[in-house]
């Protein structure tokens, strides 16, 4: 099989059964990894927030996957539930680690830091719910 045709069947194995792979070869043999740590968070912005400064911390965000070394994964999302459900809520961050030291490397690190200095003025609303996947 090809990169691309593994890649595509990792893609439609995430998307579909919400799996997570650390590795192509555990991605091809459909081994879910439980144990890991997840940070989720989740963020309203003010309204007053320009579509620009909304890309500048998902930018920024995704950035801390690779100045923080205890992040296995870090992705996003926006909303897009059609129950109406989110209470305002827009984007959903989540940050995978190893186990909890990772967590605890992160929060006071000073690229995180300063992810928070960046943020924190432009939000109306954060939700941070941390939990090991099962």
């Amino acid at each position: 099989m090809n990169k691309t045709a593994v890649l595509k069947s990792v893609l439609f194995g995430i998307i579909a059964t919400g799996m997570v792979f650390t590795t192509m070869e555990s991605a091809s043999a459909g081994k879910k990894v439980r144990g890991l740590y997840r940070h989720v968070v989740m963020f309203q912005f003010n309204e007053d927030v320009t579509d620009e400064q909304v890309k500048e911390v998902e930018k920024a965000f995704l950035a801390l996957g690779d100045k923080i070394d205890t992040i296995i994964d870090v992705e996003f999302g926006t909303n897009v539930s059609p129950e109406g459900l989110n209470e305002g809520l827009t984007h959903c961050f989540l940050v995978t680690f190893k186990d909890k030291k990772g967590l605890e490397v992160y929060l006071p690190h000073k690229a995180h830091q300063q992810f928070d200095d960046l943020v924190k003025p432009r939000l109306a609303k954060v939700v941070v719910i941390d939990y090991v996947s099962r």
